[in-house]
């Protein structure tokens, strides 16, 4: 049994004992928790507060709703009811219904056992550390005072899911006459969750064939529910069978997007934004846009970098964690930004990853260039990301290493917002270490323009941090 509490939510498997999982008691703490900080930091938009809850298909999300919702009323919060709702459609209803926050229950890309709260504020955005960090002292503190029977708080319901598809279609950058025109096939694998009904929706309004594997939103994952290549060997098989221009592969709650070329090979989950930010670049050129600022995590690719440089853009790096990125874009006004998990972050929609925005925008691009898939991936900075860990038997020991690097490295470009990355600019080339939230380990990323290479570089670092553990 598992529960992780951070500044960004809580998160756990299901069942067991309170503290060490996600249990009822959990929930109803947490719960109230939000809701306390909630009037602390606004007053209500309206005479009351108001609340948006929305949940993907997980098999634990209606015990887990009944509860949020139910500690909602008891707090005196009215709320509203989106039932099965991606992620980036929770966040969009969030000012769609004028609410003072919003509260997802998903455990995102980890397997069907776990579940989890994801906390918004009043613009549809996750909350900052320092919010996150008040939220949980409060649970932590056990001061709970509720309301009364006269102040309670009521349920309404409200599917916002065409809400969400028709704010896609009216983006000024999605040429939805292009998609049309173009023809597309595609086969989309939704996991079995709320991906299956939103996207074909979606797909279907831009006039594609959309043929749905594992679309049925009963939670009960068909494999391994991380966008990841080895995850995703049915919709390769069936994309290359089915001779479709292209597979999308979507994660449980629709915050991150991955593809699959006409030939069956990955596109690469790293190049989503890459390609989305190509697009979105070009465009802003042909009409003249100043200030093409990027922002990606420090563990994402390079190729987002070189591309905005490409236009005359400026690229910036953002600790890991999405709400590290928006952070980040709101400071320089981004263009576009993202992780390179498959998360889009298109500001001119909203500030929150969101896979329906990435395909609108993805097919777009593909419909102006008049290429195929793998086609197009050719035409993009080429690079590959190793992943390795450092596993150590004393968190002491995480501190004492990055330190050393840092040193190691010290001629070199060396970034410490976020662990230690080492950017070998002549051979472009990079290394982040960074420190795990849970375990004690430093995870290691490496990207250099070779798969060879960047295993290298990764190899060379953990041998070096094993000897620094050594001396």
């Amino acid at each position: 049994m598992t529960l992780i509490k951070s500044i960004s939510g809580i998160r756990g498997t299901i069942g067991g004992r309170p503290g060490e999982a996600l249990t009822p008691v959990d929930i109803v703490k947490f719960t109230y928790a939000y809701s306390a900080k909630l009037r602390e930091r606004k007053a209500p938009n309206g005479a009351r507060y108001k609340v948006v809850v929305g949940r993907d298909a997980r098999i634990s999300g209606q015990m887990v709703e009944n509860l949020v919702c139910g500690t909602l009323v008891a707090c005196g919060i009215d709320v509203v009811k989106c039932g099965f709702a991606s992620t980036p459609t929770t966040e969009l209803a969030v000012r769609f219904a004028g609410a003072d926050g919003g509260i997802i229950i998903t455990a995102s890309h980890n397997p069907r056992q776990w579940n989890a709260l994801k906390l918004l504020n009043e613009e549809g955005e996750f909350l900052t550390a320092a919010q996150g960090q008040a939220i949980l002292d409060c649970a932590e503190s056990g001061d709970f005072d509720f309301a009364e029977v006269d102040g309670l708080g009521t349920i309404t319901e409200h599917d916002f899911t065409d809400e969400h598809i028709d704010s896609v279609l009216a983006l000024d950058a999605v040429d939805a006459d292009a998609i049309r025109k173009a023809g597309f096939k595609v086969m989309l694998d939704a996991i079995n969750s709320v991906g299956g009904i939103i996207m074909p929706r979606l797909l279907q309004r831009l006039g594609v064939e959309c043929v749905t594997l594992n679309g049925e939103p009963t939670g009960d994952f068909a494999h391994n529910p991380e966008p990841l290549p080895g995850n995703l060997v049915e919709l390769s098989d069936t994309v290359r069978r089915e001779k479709a221009d292209l597979g999308i592969s979507v994660d449980p709650d629709v915050d991150r997007l991955a593809f699959i070329c006409e030939n069956g090979e990955p596109f690469v989950e790293e190049y989503t934004l890459v390609a989305v930010a190509d697009y979105l670049l070009d465009d802003a050129v042909c009409k003249g846009l100043g200030n093409l600022a990027t922002v990606s995590n420090l563990s994402s690719s390079r190729a987002l970098r070189d591309v905005t440089e490409a236009h005359g853009g400026t690229y910036h790096a953002a600790a890991v964690g999405e709400v590290n990125v928006t952070t980040k874009m709101h400071e320089v006004n981004a263009l576009i930004g993202g992780e390179g998990n498959g998360g889009v972050i298109y500001p001119a929609s909203h500030c929150g990853r969101d896979a329906m925005v990435g395909v609108a925008l993805f097919l777009s691009q593909l419909a102006h260039k008049g290429l195929s898939v793998s086609e197009y991936k050719k035409t993009l900075p080429a690079y590959f990301i190793a992943k390795n860990r450092i596993d150590l038997s004393d968190s002491a020991l995480i501190d004492r290493i990055l330190e050393a690097m840092k040193e190691n490295f010290k001629d070199e470009k060396v970034n410490t917002i976020d662990g230690v990355k080492v950017d070998f600019e002549s051979r472009r080339e990079w290394v982040h270490l960074r420190r795990s939230n849970t375990e004690p380990i430093i995870r290691v990323y490496s990207e250099a323009p070779t798969a060879e290479r960047a295993e290298a570089l990764g190899n060379e670092v953990v041998a070096l941090a094993r000897r620094i553990m050594e001396g």
